[in-house]
């Protein structure tokens, strides 16, 4: 093919992560640092270069012969994952675009967003708000940008396994949103020789970087400091975006005063099952991750979140009932929302039958509303405790989520956005509302399901 070349000129940063050859790399970096600009051009390095992904599989599984490795490298498929498919086309698609421009014989397609370069091998655009179309490719490279507001269980649930077949490396980069998956995966992996790591805020790029960008971004800072003594951006705003503050809370979110001061508090933290009180289950209905479960007990004015579920893959009411079965739990009421009254075309019956015939009866939580619904939670926040270890995907999702914001109009809109979060949010929301019913009273129901016993197929 010749010598091409790319219109790419790498910040100093991300010299050292291009000639990492470790499988995981975390870049925590400041906004406009560069980030979805270097990983595009990572992952098409790899998709171009055989003899760079020969080394780096000689260099992770270095028990492979020279022709095992030549096999196995042929038609290569890599994607770079967006919060959204909208974003990964707004964002990145003219980008990969232009920096493919000097490639010959490329053949780029619009409605997948994907180039597949002359040696056979792809790269592809996706978004995480349709996860169904990530499942089944066997990728050499993943790269998540804003892993942050991503699904907390992109990674581990649907897509790690889908690297194993060729040792496939993954990038998670992006900009702190709290202390989520992107903040963990960084601490897990910070002291660990065989993982790459990068954590650099505004400052270190100031003092090491160069070029008309870094010019613009020196003024942009000081703007940016003059909006928040104006009272136009918060300081919370301005040091999670340029300083990466784990503690500043996303911008919208629904309960974001509610669960600094939760953390302020101490009351996330151990929260252990208490075998004198019942457990009462709250359910938000769907499948798969649409499918979530709290499990809740309340005593001495606290409500404490012992526990959540949420479904994998196509798990649905019979899964979710089989994992309330095998816990340790003595049940008292089991509460899901209005519509599980509904009759389902496919069985001709309710959700709430379907659950009876399994041994579950649900009471409803009343339909007050969305707006009456999150007031409410953020009434019962306060006496919310919350177990960090058992419930890190409620704490991830309750962080997340968020109300959209209409540009148009320069608000928020009313109702939340819809995404991942969403239905551990609606799922608190009914907790909050029915919370007078957990009472330890001896009501008529379900405890360990000792000898109610069922298949699931």
């Amino acid at each position: 093919m010749g010598e091409v070349i790319i219109p790419y000129k790498p910040r100093k940063w991300s010299v050292l992560f291009h000639n990492s050859l470790e499988r995981w790399q975390v870049l925590v970096l400041h906004r406009r640092a560069g980030k979805t600009t270097a990983m595009i051009n990572h992952l098409q390095r790899s998709a171009l270069d055989d003899d760079l992904e020969h080394r780096r599989l000689k260099y992770l599984a270095p028990q492979l012969s020279d022709k095992d490795i030549g096999t196995l490298l042929r038609a290569r498929y890599y994607g770079l994952i967006f919060p959204t498919y909208t974003q990964a086309k707004t964002v990145a698609w003219e980008m990969l675009k232009y920096y493919a421009q000097n490639i010959p014989r490329v053949i780029k397609n619009e409605s997948e967003l994907s180039i597949k370069y002359p040696n056979g091998s792809t790269l592809r655009l996706f978004g995480s708000d349709n996860v169904d179309s990530l499942r089944g490719i066997a990728f050499w490279g993943l790269g998540f940008d804003e892993y942050s507001q991503q699904p907390p269980n992109i990674f581990s649930e649907v897509l790690s396994k889908s690297l194993a077949d060729h040792l496939g490396y993954a990038i998670f980069g992006g900009t702190i949103k709290g202390k989520n998956q992107l903040f963990r995966t960084y601490e897990a992996f910070k002291n660990d020789p065989k993982a790459f790591t990068l954590w650099q805020d505004i400052d270190k790029s100031l003092a090491t970087e160069e070029g008309a960008t870094i010019t613009l971004l020196k003024q942009a800072i000081k703007d940016d400091e003059e909006l928040v003594r104006k009272g136009l951006m918060t300081q919370e705003e301005f040091d999670q975006e340029w300083y990466l503050s784990p503690t500043a809370a996303v911008k919208g979110a629904v309960y974001a005063s509610e669960i600094s001061e939760a953390m302020r508090d101490g009351r996330i933290g151990i929260v252990p099952y208490d075998k004198v009180l019942k457990v009462y289950t709250i359910w938000d209905r769907g499948v798969g991750a649409n499918l979530v479960v709290g499990f809740f007990q309340r005593a001495f004015g606290q409500l404490r979140l012992i526990d959540v579920w949420q479904g994998q893959n196509h798990d649905g009411l019979p899964q979710a009932i089989k994992v309330l079965q095998n816990k340790p739990y003595i049940y008292g009421r089991h509460f899901g929302p209005h519509d599980i009254e509904a009759t389902d075309a496919s069985t001709g019956k309710t959700w709430a039958e379907t659950a009876s015939g399994l041994g579950v009866k649900f009471d409803v939580v009343p339909d007050i509303g969305v707006i009456e619904g999150i007031h409410a939670g953020r009434m019962a926040f306060s006496r919310l405790w919350i177990d960090e270890k058992k419930c890190q995907l409620f704490i991830d999702a309750i962080s997340a989520y968020h109300y959209e914001y209409d540009s148009k109009r320069g608000m928020f809109k009313e109702l939340p956005y819809h995404d991942f979060a969403s239905h551990f949010g609606d799922m608190w929301r009914y907790a909050a509302i029915i919370e007078e019913s957990f009472t330890n009273e001896n009501e008529e129901t379900v405890g360990r399901w000792e000898e109610t016993k069922f298949d699931i197929y």
